[in-house]
């Protein structure tokens, strides 16, 4: 009995003797910063991140000196395992650790020589951090610093989700934008002249007006320039072929437009064609050449729309002959010919855009 009590006493001082010893061993301490699966980069507001980041950063900044000293390495371990090779799982969780250990040397000023780094190809899509500390009771001031810790992380997590709101209110507000900038396309306005068609119909409106059919056709090589040709004819006789109103005409232009909008131009034209006019008793028949300086403005009407307002000067030659008609018989009364100069084209023409109603 005695020896037994013995013993306890032996064993029971002993545990005293190294209970203070066991207090100053050290114990590893372990940060854990998770990843997206298949994906390498490190997402700090991410999945409790910045807790992990603030804790080790306190940690280091507590043992900076031993750890600059090589005393105390930082034992980082990075793991993949959500791909499909063995060989681009470690590639990855070799990337996650560089970009761990780049956090850590960026924000607490420590270099690449005070890591220790290995890499899996198992277990999961996360990076560790060990530092073997010695264990130590908390006190007041690290429950502070751990609370400010904390505030600080939960600040960054409120600042992170600030900008990712800013960034889907600016995609929505660019989107409106767009979406308005669309409806604007669709209506009638003179803010812009497209691009997207090479071919345009054209039907001079005044001409229809004095009962002359009158077409042609515009080819826009480029927005600044374009090439166009219309084409009169018609013939009318009344009081039993008495009077008579018949000519045809064809009108070359080559136009330049002019500023951002591209809705004014400056154009030169070349006219050619025959007439027949006998509105009295005397009748003219004869030759018109001339041309001159073209100036006209583009209303867009809609996107395959236009109306095209235009006047030209110069210069036109007739070289014609004096008729009557006795007995229904046409007797030449002589030749003449006149210059004119002014006014020798004007045009409200509408033009149809071919394919431009197809571009959109």
């Amino acid at each position: 009995m005695m020896l037994l009590k013995r013993l306890m006493t032996t064993v029971l001082l002993m545990f005293a003797l190294l209970l203070p010893t066991m207090a100053q061993q050290k114990a590893d301490t372990t940060y854990t910063f998770r990843f997206v699966p298949q994906k390498d980069m490190f997402y700090v507001p991410w999945s409790g991140n910045n807790m992990e980041l603030a804790r080790l950063l306190k940690c280091i900044e507590s043992n900076r000196t031993d750890i600059l000293d090589s005393r105390l390495p930082l034992l980082v371990d990075g793991y993949c395992k959500s791909l499909g090779s063995e060989t681009e799982n470690l590639a990855t969780a070799k990337i996650r650790s560089n970009r761990v250990k780049s956090e850590l040397i960026t924000r607490a000023g420590i270099k690449e020589e005070n890591f220790i780094t290995r890499n899996h190809a198992t277990e999961g899509d996360f990076v560790t951090v060990r530092l073997t500390v010695p264990v130590r009771e908390a006190t007041v001031s690290d429950a502070e610093a751990e609370a400010e810790a904390r505030r600080k992380a939960e600040a960054e997590r409120l600042a992170a989700e600030k900008r990712a709101e800013q960034e889907r209110l600016a995609e929505e507000q660019r989107k409106a934008e767009e979406a308005q900038q669309n409806t604007l396309d669709d209506t009638p306005s003179e803010t812009k002249i497209t691009t997207d068609y090479h071919f345009s119909l054209r039907a001079n409106l005044l001409r229809w007006a004095t009962l002359t059919p009158d077409l042609g056709l515009e080819w826009r090589i480029c927005p600044s320039w374009g090439i166009a040709v219309n084409g009169s004819w018609t013939s009318w006789t009344w009081s039993d072929k008495d009077r008579r109103y018949a000519l045809w005409e064809v009108a070359p232009e080559v136009r330049y437009y002019m500023g951002e909008k591209k809705v004014w131009y400056l154009g030169a034209m070349f006219k050619a064609g025959q007439f027949n006019y006998k509105l009295s008793e005397t009748g003219k028949q004869g030759d018109l050449m001339g041309g001159g300086i073209t100036a006209g403005y583009r209303l867009r009407l809609n996107k395959a729309l236009d109306l095209d307002f235009n006047l030209g000067l110069g210069y036109l030659n007739a070289d014609y002959e004096k008729y009557e008609v006795i007995d229904g018989v046409r007797v030449r009364r002589g030749n003449e010919t006149k210059d004119w100069w002014g006014p020798i084209n004007a045009g409200v023409t509408l033009v149809w855009k071919i394919g431009a109603s197809r571009a959109h």
